[in-house]
């Protein structure tokens, strides 16, 4: 599988996925405000939405939509990242990647553009505030979304919730969900992809002075 990926995006919950699963894959890094890959090429002839995530399969296949590349990588590692289809518990874990999708995710888009005007941004922010309310409670008394095991929608959660600071959302409000994101900064699988992406140090690398 390959991932096509720009740094920091929503292309990350799908990267951490992979990781996580231990599937074999490559990624291949978009320049966004160009649309271009590394090379050059245009990444519209890739795909024509412009737009991260894009996953593509050794057949040529191509997915994008970060929530249906997330359940598509968890699917091919069963029982590892979320739970199999036709049980309850699979159909909570939609639940909640729906709810990321549209309640958080689109909430944070037009806090992305220059031109929003503030008083939008304002009442974006209130939006998410809200949605972040039932999250954090959510959270209560338990290590990820679902319970004790870490799952595809975690790995989006946590890529959502990482745009909070840039995006002058605090959340200092909920201290659950500062504990959560350290959480799942630390594991291992999580913290590989930050690196890989430019958006942490390797462990090893010394402070500097």
């Amino acid at each position: 599988m390959k991932l096509y990926y720009s740094a920091g995006a929503c292309s990350l919950a799908p990267h951490i996925a992979l990781e996580e699963s231990g599937l074999p894959y490559t990624t291949k890094r978009v320049d966004l405000k160009a649309h271009a890959l590394a090379d050059g090429s245009d990444y519209y002839a890739i795909n024509p939405k412009g737009y991260v995530p894009l996953l593509e399969l050794e057949d040529g296949t191509r997915f994008a939509e970060a929530a249906v590349i997330l359940q598509y990588i968890a699917d091919h590692k069963p029982g590892t990242l979320a739970p199999a289809f036709g049980g309850i518990e699979r159909y909570r874990l939609m639940e909640w990647l729906n709810f990321i999708a549209t309640e958080l995710h689109k909430q944070f888009s037009p806090l992305f553009h220059a031109a929003t005007p503030q008083a939008t941004q304002d009442a974006q922010r209130e939006k998410i505030a809200k949605r972040l309310d039932h999250v954090a409670k959510a959270l209560e008394g338990k290590p990820y979304l679902t319970g004790e095991q870490f799952t595809i929608a975690d790995a989006y959660l946590f890529t959502m919730l990482r745009w909070a600071g840039p995006l002058k959302v605090d959340l200092a409000p909920w201290p659950v969900l500062k504990q959560y994101m350290e959480r799942v900064a630390a594991r291992p699988a999580v913290h590989a992809v930050l690196v890989a992406e430019g958006l942490a140090k390797p462990k090893h690398e010394a402070t500097p002075a």
